[in-house]
């Protein structure tokens, strides 16, 4: 407590307290200790750290850096070293990102649905590649310890999350500290035929000029095409078939989220066109595999497992099972077949993945020929599949029946006494599926089926939308002989309303003064 301690509580700063306490010169020092002379130069999170231009198949580094894959491929081949770091670094080592982006175009959370921006702090998943903010991550993956994928749900370690933007810290996206920036690395391509050309007269200037903006339209073109293709896939008409009981749910999302896009009519949503063919299959699919050994005859329960025989199905009018093997054979059990590449571990489904068990109470491992699906586990049935030699109703509920063996026994029984290799159950016969006969699809019937109907229902739209404009067009007739239409009561009422418009004089009415005094006669 002295005097004139007061003295600096003044509403502004003075010139020696912005010099030495909040900034000036001495903020500046500590800057240009590490860096002199350099600005912060922020790079867009959305941008290539190499062409620092906006990228269109973004990899990134384990660091989180991301790069384009145009860019960074040549660059690697060339130096070999991290563009930003200047570490050692192999294509291997690079990971494609899945952004995703909302009706308006921009990258947001897939999860959260939460428009990324310069402020929102972003995280990938390494296993996967997909991106989301944080918080998701950390609200569902973190701090439940369910460390699974949000979208694939695949299994990851805390390890695997990468940190693509954060920010609290936004050193790497300082250009001004990218390796190839400070020692200045070329990053063109010395094989362009561009580099080639050191001296150009000014006509072949403007023709290189009109080239270059001829295929630029041409890819906006290409562009604009593929996005209204994928517009019209999308936005296929709903009618009675493909429209499910329930909602798409765009309309009460609308409502309580201000993110999503504004929908104000709900809409039914649509069905899966597998989902509305199986509705319509009542019948059973019989299929022939011819073998080098003879035929089997199969029927397929199409009306009941209707998933599983169109795989079946689809794979072998595609001509998938053509020249494959049966890779396992053991005796008193079954004959096991279905991969092309006769290991045992390949095969694909028809749907381009593994499709979910198909239980049927009515079906069991019981007796000889029965069809089942080879999988390795729940919900992962893909190509192969095989015929039993005997009961095994252990297998029940785990592995779906599919089908029987309706002719071709005897030829199953040279089949299982072919002598195998006692470790790997390798028949020592080459059995091969030559080719596969389809006698009866009810798939096809049912295609044929939707699309009947589908014509019948626009038919009797049209003819009922045609009446109903024929009676809107004739007139009604009011009376026999001439001028039956004309509507007398109509031209009548117009007089009338004519004649209302005239301005008429205004009559007083002659009031009657009523006096009830007189003489005093009665008091």
């Amino acid at each position: 407590m002295g005097k004139k301690q007061h003295q600096k509580d003044k509403l502004y700063l003075t010139a020696t307290e912005w010099r030495t306490l909040y900034g000036g010169r001495r903020a500046n020092d500590e800057y240009h200790t590490h860096q002199e002379g350099l600005e912060f130069k922020r790079l867009p999170y959305d941008h290539c750290s190499l062409s620092l231009q906006p990228f269109r198949d973004p990899y990134c580094t384990n660091n989180g850096v991301i790069y384009d894959l145009t860019s960074i491929v040549p660059f690697i081949k060339k130096h070999g070293i991290d563009p930003c770091t200047g570490e050692k670094i192999e294509l291997k080592q690079l990971i494609k990102l899945n952004f995703h982006k909302n009706t308006e175009n921009r990258h947001h959370c897939p999860v959260l649905f939460k428009v990324f921006n310069e402020n929102t702090h972003i995280v990938a998943i390494k296993t996967t590649g997909n991106v989301f903010s944080y918080e998701a991550v950390e609200q569902l993956n973190l701090k439940t310890n369910h460390l699974f994928d949000l979208i694939t749900d695949q299994p990851f370690t805390k390890k695997d999350i990468i940190e693509i933007q954060n920010p609290l810290d936004l050193k790497k996206f300082n250009i001004n500290d990218f390796y190839y920036v400070k020692n200045n690395l070329n990053v063109s391509d010395d094989n362009d035929e561009k580099s080639n050309l050191r001296t150009i007269n000014p006509e072949t200037r403007e023709t290189l000029k009109e080239l270059s903006t001829k295929e630029e339209n041409e890819f906006l073109k290409n562009l604009s095409q593929e996005a209204q293709s994928s517009k019209s896939i999308s936005k296929a008409k709903t009618d009675k078939f493909n429209a499910a009981h329930y909602s798409t749910g765009h309309a009460a999302a609308s409502f309580t989220s201000t993110v999503m896009p504004v929908v104000s009519t709900v809409e039914a949503a649509q069905m899966d066109q597998y989902e509305i063919r199986y509705q319509f299959v009542k019948k059973k699919g019989y299929v022939r595999l011819v073998t080098n050994f003879g035929n089997l005859n199969l029927e397929l329960y199409c009306d009941k497992v209707p998933r599983t025989c169109d795989n079946f199905i689809q794979l072998c009018r595609r001509g998938y099972y053509d020249n494959c093997r049966f890779h396992r054979l053991i005796k008193n059990f079954m004959l096991q077949g279905g991969d092309p590449t006769g290991t045992g571990k390949g095969g694909e489904s028809a749907f381009g993945k593994c499709f979910e068990d198909e239980f049927c109470k009515l079906y069991s491992h019981e007796g000889r020929g029965v069809l089942s699906m080879a999988n390795n586990g729940p919900n992962t049935n893909k190509s192969q599949f095989f015929i039993t030699f005997r009961s095994c109703k252990y297998l029940d509920n785990k592995h779906t029946i599919f089908g029987r063996l309706v002719g071709g026994m005897d030829v199953l029984n040279k089949i299982e006494s072919i002598k195998t290799d006692a470790k790997t159950d390798r028949p020592l016969e080459d059995i091969i599926i030559l080719k596969t006969m389809i006698f009866v699809d009810p798939y096809k019937e049912a295609e044929e089926l939707i699309e009947n109907e589908r014509k019948q229902d626009e038919k009797k739209q049209l003819q009922s939308s045609s009446k109903m404009k024929k009676k809107d067009d004739i007139p009604k007739k009011l009376r026999k002989g001439v001028g039956a239409f004309i509507n007398l009561n109509a031209i009548d009422n117009n007089d009338n309303e004519d004649e209302t418009n005239i301005p008429k004089k205004i009559l007083k009415s002659k009031t009657t003064i009523k006096s009830t005094f007189g003489d005093f006669k009665n008091w």
